[in-house]
């Protein structure tokens, strides 16, 4: 038997597994929107998700450096999610429109609960924080946070840094009527300082002044290191100003100092059916005002008082959006010690991808992709497939053409140089970019235009929609025909992010799949009417119609006694539709198994309701990023890929695809896949029907299954 643990501070519930629901509806739950006992809020499921990545910062399983990774990667995520997410929610709060949730939640009390949640969270935050500093230091890594503990070389030390590094840098703004409050940019490092003259002897008048930490220079100083004691240490950044504020107020006192960040709106709404005519100046515009969002979180630290008090005034914050930090603020700025040397030891080891699909001969590797369809599982399979294929592309006198989409992909990426190789080389290239692709929108601009200047066609997106789709199509002259050659995946052609968020891909050259890719290609470029394809569905036209029919199959099915299943693992769950049409196949008698990583607004475990629904999120050393649809149909499977989640923004405001695997050998790997992480013990987490997630752990007899590291093996 497993059972199930959850994990906070040394305290466990254990409970047996399957484990006894905690029913919180009636059987006679009406299934519609709104009702609050069906569904789960959005944002609040949003921030659960985040606090699944926080408990790996706690779980002393993990190697320390990997649990300060996890650390980081909360506050990265708590940032963009107010930028977006809450930045919209208090838009709307602030212009009078209460929209509800699909729980019925009014805008207002969404953000009353949020805020209060997160509040919680970041105190959680900080208890990571201090476990994670006390073990650095039995590793002889230090973070020295108080000037008290510098010795006197140190301080020389810093000194010298102070001036030949930072001072010529720093910038000291006074705020006073003739001195307005500066625009403080967005998630910056900020010190609020509050001074009185040596003449002013009653400190009477006292002036409020701002230093920004400068982002160009390390956070962190390392001191100097002791031979004997191989004990590494670090000062923050702050902490030099701090001592040096008599160089920048000079004939001054400094009666308060402290440590602050602004996170700002910065969610880009283009209109762009008047923009049309040039989207990527719009955009680059759009990119210049996000510093200049209106400010939606301010990070204080605890015991600011009245500093606290003339912030949240001048920014016009409530008290309720204010965050009192009680040590370092900018958590993500620890992901500077993950570049130490010598901390192996502290970190995974990754495992070597297996080589996947390659060929050294472009007439090797087209024929093999010929003969069968490949299926690569990444990163237990390398990348690199996909960018050979792309290198010997763009070097094969047969290819006449390749057009892709590219949504995210690294800043280096060798994808980048071999399509505008392959231009150069005289070969019809176009790329289709996502200028909107959130956060990456700098970097997209700069390698779409280093590709137009290869000489690469570009095509900057789709108006109201962001291509979202992974797609690759190269047309080869063969026997005197022209043959198509196709990969689609579920993740970004991105080689960075490949070696840690876990995708699936195909090649295939099947002529229905290379046909329907052709159109689809076609149709954006041409800004045409979608038409209904023969084997792939596509968003925003067939996409959910055809997610709703496979569902509504499935319910046929089980009421005529036909086997029925289904099994979806996905990044987010968020559309009712769909939701909806899962608690009918529920209902009937369908077996339904969900592996979601991050938001799940469908309430398991109602009585009558969703009682054969099951949902389960694993977290761990890889992001898990793909998208995968399973559908018993009667006892002939099918099996479906896609870049789309089911939520609302991927069926109506992107181009999306899901494609089917046909061959019999890859829908056996992909159920094996399925299977390893319905049988995870170790890494995964059960949604429980009053919001809760329980983690999972091995029973007595049991052995223990991590299925990211046992995924290695299928």
């Amino acid at each position: 038997m497993s059972s199930i643990s959850t994990k906070g501070l040394g305290i466990y519930r254990i409970f047996s597994f399957p484990n006894p629901r905690i029913m919180t509806a009636s059987p006679t739950e009406k299934i519609e929107l709104g009702n609050q006992n069906i569904f789960f809020d959005r944002e609040l499921s949003w921030v659960d998700f985040n606090h699944r990545v926080l408990e790996e910062s706690f779980d002393k399983e993990n190697p320390l450096l990997e649990r300060l990774k996890f650390l980081c990667i909360t506050e990265s995520n708590l940032d963009e999610f107010f930028m977006v997410r809450v930045a919209g929610l208090l838009n709307l709060k602030n212009a009078g429109i209460e929209e509800r949730s699909l729980n019925g939640k009014r805008t207002s009390e969404t953000l009353a609960e949020l805020y209060s949640k997160v509040g919680q969270f970041v105190k959680r935050q900080y208890e990571a924080l201090d476990e994670i500093l006390i073990e650095l230091k039995t590793n002889k890594i230090v973070v020295v946070q108080d000037p008290s503990e510098l010795a006197g070389d140190d301080i020389q030390f810093v000194k010298n840094y102070y001036k030949r590094e930072v001072s010529s840098i720093l910038t000291p703004l006074a705020i006073d009527p003739s001195h307005p409050f500066p625009h403080i940019l967005n998630r910056t490092l900020n010190l609020g300082i509050t001074l009185y003259s040596d003449d002013d002897k009653n400190k009477a008048k006292e002036l409020f002044a701002i230093v920004q930490v400068p982002s160009v220079l390390p956070r962190f100083l390392q001191l100097p290191q002791n031979k004997e004691t191989d004990v590494r240490r670090y000062f923050p950044l702050e902490e030099i100003i701090k001592l040096h504020l008599g160089d920048l107020f000079f004939g001054m006192n400094v009666k308060q100092i402290h440590t602050f960040k602004i996170v700002r709106d910065a969610d880009i709404s283009i209109n762009e059916e008047q923009n049309i005519g040039d989207l990527l100046a719009t955009m680059k515009n759009e990119l210049k005002n996000r510093m200049w969002g209106d400010a939606v979180r301010l990070d204080v630290h605890s015991g600011a008082g009245h500093i606290k008090e003339l912030l949240r005034g001048l920014l016009e914050l409530e008290e309720y959006q204010v965050m009192e930090i009680p040590t370092l603020l900018s958590l993500n700025d620890l992901m500077f010690f993950q570049s130490l040397e010598k901390t192996s030891h502290l970190k995974y080891s990754y495992p070597v991808p297996k080589s996947g699909f390659a060929a050294k001969k472009s007439e090797s590797i087209f024929s093999e992709i010929r003969k069968n369809d490949h299926l690569l599982h990444h990163p237990y399979e390398s990348f690199k497939s996909i960018e050979d294929m792309l290198k010997i592309a763009s070097q094969d006198p047969k290819v006449l053409a390749i057009k892709m989409t590219l949504y995210r992909t690294s800043g280096d990426s060798p994808i980048i140089q071999y399509l505008g190789e392959a231009a150069e080389n005289g070969k019809q290239v176009t790329v289709l970019v996502e200028l909107k692709a959130r956060f990456d929108e700098e970097r997209n601009i700069r390698w779409a235009k280093k590709l137009e200047d290869s000489g690469v066609h570009v095509v900057y997106g789709v108006v109201g929609l962001k291509i979202h789709c992974k797609m690759l199509l190269i047309v080869r002259r063969e026997d005197d025909k022209l043959n198509r050659y196709v990969h689609l995946g579920t993740g970004n052609y991105n080689s960075t992010t490949a070696r840690f968020y876990t995708d699936l891909s195909l090649f295939t050259a099947n002529p229905e799949i290379t046909e329907d890719v052709a159109i689809l290609f076609n149709t954006i470029t041409s800004s045409g009417k979608m038409p209904r394809l023969s084997k792939i569905y596509a968003a925003p036209t067939f996409l959910k119609e055809e997610f709703l029919h496979l569902i509504q199959r499935e319910t046929d099915n089980a009421k005529n006694g036909k086997q029925a299943r289904v099994i979806f693992k996905m990044n987010s769950l968020v559309d009712p539709d769909i939701i909806l049409k899962l608690y009918e196949a529920s209902q009937a008698g369908v077996k339904i198994d969900l592996i979601i990583r991050g938001i799940c607004c469908l309430r398991p475990g109602i009585p009558g309701v969703s009682d054969r629904i099951n949902v389960r999120s694993i977290v761990g050393r890889y992001l898990e990023h793909s998208r995968i649809y399973s559908f018993e149909n009667g006892g002939k499977p099918d099996v479906y890929l896609a870049s789309a989640d089911c939520m609302p923004r991927n069926f109506l405001r992107r181009i999306e695809v899901m494609f089917p695997i046909l061959q019999d050998k890859h829908k056996k790997r992909i159920a094996k896949i399925l299977e390893l992480l319905l049988r995870d013990n170790t890494q995964a987490r059960v949604l429980e029907s009053d919001g809760t997630y329980t983690r999972l752990t091995p029973g007595d007899d049991d052995p223990a299954v991590n299925s990211q590291i046992d995924m290695v093996d299928i």
